[in-house]
């Protein structure tokens, strides 16, 4: 799973959240900050309203959760969603003796690896790598 410091890295980077079944997050308060959660359509539902997106939580009163605005959310992408996120600009993922890296063409079309203990970790450092050239 990613790690949270790399999931905020991503968000305030600018990259959009469009919540969707499968989906895994934490809760950003105290009490909450350890737990993950799955969007589901029975248990977690994205709702759309005029004024944002609502993380509804249906039947949960062990946590006594209505609700949470996406915005409150931090959003944990899966490998497979960081991959697709990558784009063309993929080019290979390699296991190595301390984790993975991931090898990614930056906008000007120049190879660059991206290494972490954890698969997840490894692409989300290519993603922002691309992010960040990308706004700049």
């Amino acid at each position: 799973m990613i790690s949270d410091d790399l999931a905020r890295a991503l968000r305030d980077s600018g990259l959009r959240w469009d919540p969707a079944p499968g989906d895994q997050f934490r809760i950003e308060a105290e009490a909450l900050s350890e737990e993950v959660f799955t969007l589901s359509h029975m248990v977690i539902e994205p709702r759309t309203y005029d004024t944002g997106t609502v993380l509804n939580f249906n039947g949960t009163t062990e946590w006594a959760l209505d609700n949470v605005a996406a915005d409150e959310a931090l959003w944990l992408p899966r490998e497979d969603q960081l991959r697709e996120l990558l784009g063309t600009t993929f080019e290979t993922l390699r296991r190595t003796d301390s984790g993975f890296e991931v090898s990614a063409r930056d906008t000007d079309g120049t190879s660059r690896t991206h290494a972490a203990a954890v698969v997840e970790d490894a692409y989300a450092h290519a993603v922002l790598a691309l992010v960040r050239q990308a706004t700049h």
